[in-house]
């Protein structure tokens, strides 16, 4: 078996990269790393979401159940949650304590891409 995975990033299509880019730095707190051509690519700590410009592709709001597309880990969710719903973010349920021993939040991108935001529970 080879060694074990060192990282994930997240790859989105989206309408426009920069725009989209925008709210993840405005919004999320995220910060530019890259920007190839048609591309930008967005970072907070070890999470990098690489956003490309897919103008014609079937927008994201459109795809239904399939507007998921991550699941984000935090040290402190609660945090988070008042961060990102203090500059706007589109929160689709508030932290909640969840049986699999995480609480999360939902959020909606602009595009229409959904992801959570999770924290273990102490214990």
């Amino acid at each position: 078996m080879p060694q074990a995975m060192r990282g994930a990033a997240h790859v989105l299509a989206v309408p426009d990269a920069g725009v989209t880019a925008r709210w993840w730095v405005e919004v999320m707190g995220f910060e530019i790393a890259g920007e190839p051509d048609g591309w930008v690519f967005v970072r907070s700590g070890e999470v990098t979401i690489m956003l490309g410009s897919c103008p014609d592709a079937i927008h994201p709001r459109d795809l239904g159940d399939h507007q998921y597309f991550g699941y984000l880990e935090v040290a402190d969710v609660d945090a988070w949650f008042e961060a990102v719903s203090g500059r706007g973010a589109d929160i689709l349920f508030p932290p909640a304590d969840r049986p699999w021993g995480m609480r999360e939040f939902a959020v909606r991108t602009p595009d229409g891409h959904r992801f959570m935001v999770a924290a273990a529970l102490a214990g």
